[in-house]
């Protein structure tokens, strides 16, 4: 277990309304709140791309140009800060994450790992939206592993339930990857819940001494699972992709807020905040 926790922040989800959530869209935006997030303490931005045309910003975008335009801001706002780029997408049709990859050349990327049925419903009984497969076989993790390989992207492996974490082990046995890195993403409604009891198994199932970090989606009762993700020596992320609730329930205007809220989990764990420089020592 290290004493130093990376802190990576979530800077914007997918299809959130700007109009309705404090999630950064344009390039000076999404500079200016990881500049936020960077001066509380995260020393690594997982970015999503938006479209940029107005009244489209809760749309992605999978334009090389863009990606590269907000990675280049987000690094001369946040001096030798670690990037990590999205890459989900349904189907099998990965050209758009693969071109952002090769043009902005990542130190991180999110690899999905395994398939998910993507469910949620409303209280009233029924879907929130339409049920959809997102489907991840191995042929298709392979062709991102590879497009990774070309880029110099280290993959960050997404499980969404423990066989995948499973499954993120024999990718490694088989030689698919020569070290794991696993990223326990806990609260969508069809996968694993966030339960910190749940992290102690899911821990004991990866392979030893592998680093691992948590995305918890949800409310603030995700906090005492960033608190067990602490205690048990894991790396720590969060930002408006995952949460818009602080610890006391009240909600956040935006990822400086939630990032100083994570390190001060830490800290209160007996853990230090990893720097910029600790990070890569520590990630890459």
């Amino acid at each position: 277990m290290s004493n130093k926790a990376v802190i990576t922040c979530s800077l914007t989800g997918v299809l959130t309304d700007p109009k309705q959530h404090p999630v950064p869209v344009t390039i000076k935006e999404m500079a200016d709140s990881a500049r936020d997030a960077y001066n509380a303490g995260a020393s690594c931005m997982h970015v999503h791309f938006r479209k940029q045309e107005e009244g489209q910003g809760h749309m992605p975008s999978w334009e090389p140009e863009v990606a590269c335009a907000i990675s280049d801001a987000i690094r001369e706002a946040c001096p030798d800060v670690i990037l990590n780029f999205s890459t989900g997408v349904p189907g099998r049709k990965q050209e758009g994450p693969m071109a952002c990859l090769r043009a902005g050349k990542p130190e991180i990327a999110a690899m999905n790992s395994g398939s998910l049925n993507y469910l949620k419903t409303r209280s009233n009984g029924t879907w929130a939206w339409p049920p959809m497969l997102f489907d991840n076989p191995v042929e298709k993790i392979q062709e991102m592993l590879d497009c990774m390989a070309e880029s110099g992207t280290r993959p960050e492996f997404e499980c969404f339930d423990v066989g995948i974490v499973r499954s993120v082990n024999m990718f490694q046995d088989v030689g698919m990857v020569e070290k794991a890195h696993y990223n326990f993403v806990m609260g969508v409604a069809s996968g694993m819940p966030c339960d910190p009891d749940l992290l102690e198994l899911l821990v004991k199932y990866m392979k030893p001494g592998s680093q691992w970090q948590t995305t918890l989606i949800g409310r603030q009762e995700i906090w005492d699972t960033h608190r067990k993700t602490a205690e048990l020596g894991g790396n720590l992320r969060t930002g408006v992709e995952d949460t818009f609730y602080l610890p006391d329930g009240s909600k956040t205007t935006g990822n400086g807020q939630l990032i100083e809220a994570l390190a001060n989990i830490a800290r209160e764990a007996g853990r230090e905040v990893a720097s910029p420089q600790e990070a890569r020592e520590l990630f890459l």
